[in-house]
């Protein structure tokens, strides 16, 4: 039987060794992952600034453990014979632990980071696709090893608790190892709570799979509440069909089981929102256990197993809308708190007197006065003070004096200066030209409408959100973001001819339009939005106008629209 000596002598040595494989993982991070999206930002693929936030303070906390408590631990079990103790070493680990604070409370923002990144970019994927390929990632994904740091700290408490009870405390390492606990367990308490948060994202990440990778589920704000098995009754004959539910903290996914061997395994055949559902405990006879979900997108007759089953799936969906209704309560005071008495939108006639309300930065990829695009150098986003739209430095290269500011001297845009100081642009309003368009006008009367991976000739691929409006029908209109008030480009339909054979190098869910020397690529992101467009275009090419709206930011599935 081993002595409270050997014992000790073990942990310490499995604290080396998960040291030494916890230091592999951080130069995969560091060195690999880190490393090469660097290196393709610098080549002006995607910003470095967005590699920067996605790995934080990564390279400080890798130098660390490789240089300093590495060695050290090394050093130490070499001399175990004479100095058998641990506790010293990680008492000095304490003041480094700010830098693992940093990392845990930016790593919510780089899990979504990496996410919108891997979707926007083609080049960005492909580097994290590739290096998750490598025998030393472990058929692993980034999203994993950058939950290792998070974990470590825990890691270490669990063995300093376990080295403590074989160490008697009349021992000289009793008081170093009781001090580093105390320290470590705060730290820890932090980190598992990021590691709660990836665990739900993993659970998502299985649900997102078992959908076919179909419905855009996989963001932190999402928490599944309960996932089971239930049936559903007709409604012209009350015969009853199995189904699956998956509630989560905003939605709930009414699923159809697939029966087969590979793929995913449910189809979603309808997504009900949690704001404004109501549950109704229904009573049949003939079908005992059944409630009702009414919900503003649909209204569900479900049946349970039993009558355990029913109180449980009621409490968990009237549990979710609670939580829900007092989120949405609690954000509207905040919102209402900040904006109280504050307009959408400054008239002419209050310009100066009230505060405006900003828009976004990232509403916008262009001048809203001049129409310019926006990029990182050479044209900045600006806010004029008076109506708060993003302008250019040359839009907003103008001062008044404005009321509500105690009439300082504020900057403000071209407009809202010659309305303030009472006098008129002598240029003559130029007409709208067809690129002027704004993107919120065409795309809420559209034929179709979407996000679509585009590339002309050899530049990159870009993400851009295309729009096909109804009143001209045979014109493909694509802006950088769906508030945009100019176009980026537009294609005239009528002439091309339409490919979408599959050809390796492309992205996938690609097709080309060809016209003479002139080809314009593009790629949905799934097949079904692919075939869509598709179906549009192959008309508006031939000259003839579709004969209904295909809006596919909320277009239910052809399933939807019949009897299920």
């Amino acid at each position: 039987q081993e002595t409270d000596e050997q014992k000790r002598h073990k942990i310490a040595s499995e604290l080396l060794q998960t040291e030494k494989a916890y230091v592999s993982r951080l130069d995969l991070l560091d060195g690999v992952f880190y490393s090469r999206l660097l290196e393709e930002a610098n080549r002006g693929s995607f910003p470095a600034e967005v590699i920067n936030k996605i790995f934080s303070n990564i390279s400080s906390i890798n130098a660390f453990h490789s240089k300093f408590l590495l060695p050290e631990l090394e050093k130490r079990m070499q001399e175990w014979t004479t100095t058998p103790r641990i506790g010293d070493i990680l008492q000095k680990l304490a003041p480094f632990l700010k830098m693992y604070g940093e990392y845990v409370k930016n790593f919510d923002n780089a899990m979504e980071l990496v996410k919108t990144w891997t979707e926007r970019s083609p080049q960005f994927k492909f580097i994290i696709q590739d290096i998750q390929k490598e025998k030393v990632c472990g058929n692993l994904t980034l999203q994993h090893h950058m939950l290792e740091p998070v974990q470590r700290i825990p890691r270490y408490e669990m063995l300093l608790k376990d080295y403590l009870r074989k160490l008697p405390q009349d021992s000289l390492d009793w008081k170093d190892a009781e001090k580093s606990l105390e320290i470590i367990s705060t730290a820890a308490s932090h980190s598992n709570s990021a590691i709660r948060k990836m665990e739900n994202l993993k659970k998502l990440l299985e649900i997102y799979e078992m959908l076919g990778e179909e419905e855009d589920i996989v963001n932190p704000s999402n928490e599944l509440i309960k996932e089971g098995q239930i049936l559903k009754l007709a409604a012209r004959n009350t015969s009853a069909q199995e189904r699956y539910l998956f509630l989560f903290n905003n939605m709930l996914l009414y699923c159809v089981p697939k029966f087969s061997l590979v793929g995913s395994k449910f189809s979603v055949r309808t997504r009900v929102g949690i704001d404004g559902m109501k549950i109704i405990e229904t009573h049949n006879e003939e079908y005992p256990h059944t409630f009702q979900v009414s919900g503003k997108e649909r209204t569900l007759e479900l049946q349970a197993s039993s009558e355990q089953d029913k109180e449980e799936w009621i409490k968990a969906l009237q549990n979710t809308i609670e939580a829900f209704q007092q989120r949405n309560e609690t954000f509207r005071n905040a919102i209402a708190k900040e904006y109280e008495d504050m307009p959408v939108e400054v008239s002419n006639a209050e310009l100066g007197k009230r505060a405006p309300r900003w828009i976004r930065d990232n509403e916008v990829t262009m001048c809203m006065k001049c129409k310019e695009p926006f990029n990182a150098l050479t044209r900045r986003r600006h806010h004029c003070r008076a109506c708060g739209h993003v302008v250019c430095w040359k839009c907003s290269d103008y001062k008044a004096h404005l009321e509500y500011d105690g009439n300082k001297l504020n900057k403000v845009c071209k407009d809202c200066y010659h309305v303030i100081i009472g006098c008129t642009d002598s240029e003559e309003k130029k007409r709208k030209g067809i690129l002027e368009i704004e993107s919120a006008e065409v795309s809420g009367n559209s034929v179709i409408c979407s996000f679509l991976q585009y590339m002309e000739k050899s530049k990159p691929w870009q993400k851009a959100w295309c729009v096909i409006p109804k009143q001209e029908a045979l014109v493909l209109y694509m802006y950088g973001a769906p508030q945009d008030v100019k176009a980026l480009a537009t294609i005239p339909l009528l002439g091309y001819t339409v490919d979408d054979t599959p050809r390796s190098a492309d992205l996938p869910h690609s097709f080309k339009l060809t016209q003479s020397k002139s080809v314009h690529s593009f790629a949905a992101d799934n097949e079904e939005l692919k075939q869509k467009w598709l179906k549009v275009i192959h008309l508006a090419v031939k000259g003839e106008t579709p004969e209904c709206q295909v809006n596919l930011e909320e277009q239910p599935e052809p399933s939807k629209t019949t009897e299920c």
